[in-house]
């Protein structure tokens, strides 16, 4: 399976390669990054597992997360798509299709991640793979709650999960 490159005005997406192992671990080992996400930063290893996670879904599963570069610069920006994962959360979400976001903390608030996210998404309204995907979100990210609104998402339940509250959201496929 070919991952599709998907373009925006200001960015390109596209899947994961082994060069792109250095920024996915920069970005992972930051406190920044990880703070509504997971307990700790990441090490390089666990970081050269979500790569290869990444690129293996799209192999097993014909659908995935892309890698965000900016068009002008090439520069790398961050991480948005689709996964499914055995999450261990009460109730549980099954093998439902998650969406995700990561942006690099120096450049959050530009717009990106809405602009990155608003492509997927269309694609994945094309592409009609699911009927809906869902997005387990910390309730204290603000910045995320927000991205997931524009995108159509909307609070499904709260769930625990890693020994907190998480929110789950759901959005149809194919529309609003």
């Amino acid at each position: 399976m070919t991952p599709p490159v998907l373009e925006t005005e200001r960015l390109i997406l596209r899947p994961h390669r082994v060069q792109d192992f250095a920024d996915v671990a920069a970005l992972w080992a930051e406190p920044e990054t990880v703070r509504y996400i997971q307990p700790s930063e990441e090490t390089p290893e666990g970081a050269w597992a979500k790569l290869l996670f990444h690129h293996g879904h799209w192999q097993a599963l014909g659908f995935g997360v892309w890698v965000i570069t900016e068009r002008r610069s090439g520069r790398y920006l961050g991480e948005t798509g689709f996964f499914v994962t055995p999450r261990q959360c009460m109730p549980a979400l099954g093998d439902a299709v998650e969406a995700s976001w990561v942006l690099a903390p120096h450049t959050q608030g530009q717009g990106y991640g809405a602009e990155a996210v608003l492509r997927t998404h269309a694609w994945a309204d094309e592409a009609r793979l699911w009927p809906e995907t869902l997005c387990l979100l910390n309730p204290e990210n603000a910045a995320s709650l927000r991205l997931a609104g524009k995108a159509g998402y909307e609070f499904r339940q709260e769930v625990q999960y890693r020994g907190g509250s998480s929110v789950v959201h759901a959005r149809p496929i194919g529309g609003r």
